[in-house]
């Protein structure tokens, strides 16, 4: 497929089929791609519209933004059959080049996942605010009234791959939140973006809101994402979200701020006072009930005296899990298949049907695997001890830390977010799920009467 090339003659605004990736001739003179002069170039022209669009977003109203939201799911009813056309393709595609099982599941979207997406963008409407919400204030002695109230990012920029869901979910989450929102989706979800945010823009339209408030650079390819990821100034915060490779790459390479999410490398603790119908039910649906996201567990850690290990273990391998173990689990497990674990196991993040098994003695050793291993992201321990649930929350420093509950809860839906734009990871600003609020900064408000410092 080729790419047309943005207008970019007009920074204050475009119309949404302008700005849209089509089925036109290359871009440049003569038919020529562009150059990384005129790429750089074509990227800012997006920025500097999605910072006039960003200006509207923050004076909108909630009626305003929620009306919005709800067109947005309205018009992906709509064009389901068409987003579906467009999904097909980029599967067809992700196929013959060989993508993994774990990234065509996040690729294809169905009607039952486009519902999903319609019921998120409604929840997200049902949701307060966050803009204006005063975080603290106080009146000084001095007669000054303060107040810090939470206010939009501005201009919020994601890299992504195969996930068109995101598209939408972090669309939804800008808007309401009152920002404007630059993607990049990559080619493996080509097709199905560019109907998504065609789609996006004119809902936009529709109810009197900017299309410029969401924007792709998609038909520029890497050169444009990594223009994106140098744009400071015209781009306040970038938000990747991938494996490993594009997150670090994201990280390193960027000169706008960037809100890091994490890979997944997720673990269970079983210990010794667990029920074992829990353990069952909690460990298949953490690992078999959708393996390709970040939230399924990855390694499973045993007390040597809990006796539901081969419970577990059946179940497991009966609905196809693949079991990497240590020794003692080996075992402790005759007649059950499994494969040896090495190191390499321990620190996978597979998003696939396979799951790294350990035995420990005790408490201590569970933790201190965690912490050898683990991303950050979400821990679980499945106890019936009061004093292991709370020594286990008070030390295991994950973002999410869940105790007897699968793992698959660390989600903003499933948390009362409406939706989220990833799961992070670090320790500045957001952490787990990102929400509204997580797309918000704050100000402070200072009111007086003619004071002076003294």
């Amino acid at each position: 497929m080729t790419e047309a090339l943005i207008h970019t003659a007009d920074t204050t605004g475009t119309t949404a089929a302008q700005a849209q990736p089509g089925p036109a001739a290359e871009p440049g003179s003569a038919g020529a791609p562009l150059s990384a002069a005129e790429v750089e170039a074509a990227v800012h022209a997006i920025a500097d519209r999605s910072r006039h669009a960003a200006r509207r977003m923050a004076t909108a109203n909630r009626a305003w933004k929620d009306r919005a939201l709800r067109a947005v799911g309205a018009a992906l009813q709509e064009n389901a059959q068409a987003i579906l056309t467009a999904n097909a393709m980029d599967v067809d595609k992700g196929k013959a080049n060989g993508t993994s099982k774990a990234l065509l599941d996040r690729l294809t979207l169905t009607e039952t996942r486009i519902s999903g997406l319609v019921a998120a963008l409604e929840n997200l409407a049902n949701l307060p605010d966050p803009v204006g919400n005063v975080v603290r204030g106080q009146t000084l002695p001095n007669g000054l009234r303060l107040r810090q109230v939470n206010v939009p990012m501005g201009v919020v920029a994601a890299i992504y791959e195969a996930r068109p869901n995101v598209t939408v979910d972090i669309a939804g989450l800008a808007l309401k939140s009152g920002n404007a929102v630059i993607l990049r989706g990559g080619s493996a979800a080509e097709a199905t973006n560019q109907v998504l945010v065609r789609v996006l823009r004119e809902a936009l339209e529709s109810v009197g809101l900017p299309a410029d408030a969401v924007q792709t650079v998609d038909q520029f390819g890497r050169a444009g994402a990594n223009v994106l990821m140098k744009a400071r100034g015209r781009v306040d915060v970038l938000i990747p979200r991938g494996g490993r490779d594009l997150i670090q790459t994201v990280v390193t390479n960027s000169a706008v701020p960037v809100i890091e999410t994490g890979e997944g490398n997720v673990h269970i603790f079983i210990d010794e006072s667990a029920d074992e119908n829990m353990a069952v039910e909690i460990l298949l649906n953490a690992k078999t009930q959708r393996p390709s996201v970040c939230n399924t567990v990855e390694t499973l850690l045993v007390h040597s005296g809990s006796t539901v290990l081969p419970s577990v273990a059946a179940a497991l391998r009966a609905a196809g899990v693949r079991l990497h173990v240590d020794e003692r689990i080996s075992a402790a497990l005759p007649g059950i298949e499994t494969q040896p674990a090495t190191d390499v196991d321990w620190g996978t993040e597979y998003m696939d049907l396979d799951l790294a098994v350990a035995m420990v003695d005790n408490l201590d050793e569970a933790v201190q695997h965690i912490r050898t291993w683990s991303t950050g992201h979400t821990e679980a321990i499945l106890t019936n001890s009061l004093a292991n649930a709370e020594r286990f929350i008070a030390e295991v420093d994950s973002a999410a830390v869940i105790v007897n509950a699968s793992t698959r809860f660390t989600d903003g839906g499933e948390l009362g977010l409406g939706a989220e734009v990833g799961i992070s990871t670090q320790k500045l600003h957001a952490r787990g799920p990102m929400g509204l609020t997580e797309l918000t900064t704050t100000k402070w408000i200072v009111q007086g009467e003619g004071q002076v410092r003294g």
